[in-house]
């Protein structure tokens, strides 16, 4: 029995008639690009895979060659519409013709590419890792983070050869209010095939020092949007997401946001925008010290000027009294006064009726009289300086108290005794009404301030 032979080139050649038979005209294929050359002379070369439904195997491979000629019609149309560079990693729908060779065998040529269908598959998966964060219930977890009132320690991730770790670093450091920052600098690649891996790297070297940051910057310059790919990676913000600091974005990319933009804590438009976001933030705090500040001059002066008024009403309603008792010893003193001088004026009457009558009783009487007379008016003397020296005492007495009281009721003895003053809202609390559990409240002692959050009413 003879064997029937052929020959490769007859085999080749046969297979190129049958391919050129099944497949006359150009078919629009859909593949992925795993890899991608130029050569010398213009000619692109690539090499398309495509992948099974869980991405993880290789199920075709092929190799498809665009001609100079025609690649440098297709790159520019694709870039401008897509907005993306012309690299490997990209899905694409390509127009191509299925050829043969018999030295150099099958290879697509390339005559169109389609690229909608790029920008499509890019949001497409663009939108499935974010659904894909979304079902796992991670995709605010970093937003979650309460970022410190006053961020100064912060971590970087960008290149160092960066224009816009430069940018940042002089907005940070040149601020108008002179305030400080510590940052330190976790180089990173920013663009390219190792950008996931290295930022990722830099995280992680960030976490083992996560107590001492406040939080974590992601920054580097503007760029094409195929410089953002990476940056819509899963993992890259799976690992954002369980950053146990706040993470703050200034890509430097304005009209669109990546995957990493939507889960960081914060996202600002440049290094730049970072930069000032942080010094707004101390700003802020600062204000707010600065009112709170003056919350308690204004309350302090307040109660000062209260005290005051209730010790000028204390005085005026104690001025009075005080005059009145004078009065009224004065009163008495001319009463006693004018009885003296009455006495002696009905004696001297008298006397003067029996003067004649009894001259020698007359002159002795009169000694008497005049001798009692002057023993009675020296105990009214005296009667009347006692009186008036005990009421002295008693009104002193009486304004020592008043003084001794508002002493007492001077703010600041009462600060110092171990008393406190409580505002809630710029107003001070003399009851528990108006205030909640979870609300805060200033407390003034006699050396300082501190804040206090209601736990339990």
């Amino acid at each position: 029995m003879s064997i029937q032979t052929i020959s490769l080139y007859e085999l080749n050649n046969s297979i190129k008639t049958a391919i050129s038979g099944s497949f006359p005209e150009a078919s629009w294929v859909i593949a992925e690009i795993s890899e991608l050359s130029v050569n010398r002379n213009g000619h692109c070369y690539l090499e398309l895979i495509e992948k099974n439904a869980d991405n993880t195997q290789i199920i075709a491979k092929a190799r498809a060659t665009i001609w100079a000629f025609t690649f440098r019609m297709l790159k520019p149309y694709f870039e401008t519409s897509t907005g993306h560079e012309f690299i490997s990693g990209l899905k694409v729908l390509l127009n191509v013709t299925i050829e043969f060779h018999e030295l150099y065998g099958l290879t697509l040529n390339v005559k169109d590419i389609d690229p909608t269908y790029t920008l499509g598959d890019i949001e497409k998966k663009k939108k499935e890792i974010l659904d894909r964060l979304e079902k796992e219930g991670v995709i605010n977890m970093n937003k979650e983070i309460e970022l410190p009132e006053v961020p100064q320690k912060i971590a970087i991730i960008s290149s160092e050869t960066a224009a816009g770790y430069g940018d940042f670093i002089n907005q940070l450091e040149n601020n108008p209010y002179s305030y400080k920052f510590y940052h330190k600098l976790f180089p990173a690649s920013m663009q390219g095939e190792n950008t996931e891996n290295s930022i990722i790297e830099a995280l992680d070297k960030i976490y083992r020092h996560e107590s001492f940051f406040d939080a974590v910057a992601i920054i580097r310059g503007g760029g094409s949007k195929s410089d953002l790919i990476s940056f819509d990676s899963y993992w890259l913000a799976y690992h954002i997401t369980q950053f146990p600091l706040p993470v703050i974005t200034g890509i430097g990319h304005e009209r669109d946001d990546t995957i990493v933009d939507i889960v960081a804590h914060t996202k600002c438009k440049t290094p730049t925008a970072v930069a000032e976001f942080l010094i707004d933030k101390v700003s802020e705090f600062e204000n707010r010290l600065l009112e709170l500040q003056n919350n308690i001059i204004e309350n302090t002066e307040s109660l000062l000027q209260e005290a005051n008024d209730e010790i000028g009403s204390l005085t005026g309603l104690f001025a009075p009294i005080v005059h009145t008792a004078i009065q009224n010893e004065n009163n008495g003193l001319a009463f006693s006064m004018h009885k003296i001088k009455t006495a002696v004026a009905r004696y001297f009457e008298i006397s003067n009726l029996h003067l004649e009558k009894y001259p020698e009783d007359l002159k002795w009487h009169a000694g008497f009289s005049i001798s009692d007379t002057k023993n009675n008016l020296k105990m009214y003397s005296y009667s009347l300086q006692n009186s008036l020296k005990k009421s002295l005492a008693e009104a002193k007495h009486r304004i020592e108290i008043f003084n001794t009281k508002n002493r007492h009721l001077d703010p600041s003895n009462v600060l110092r005794r171990g008393y406190s003053i409580t505002f809630s809202k710029g107003k001070v609390l003399k009851t528990t009404d108006g205030i909640s559990e979870g609300e805060e409240v200033d407390t003034v002692l006699y050396n300082g301030t501190f804040k206090s959050r209601i736990i339990k009413k």
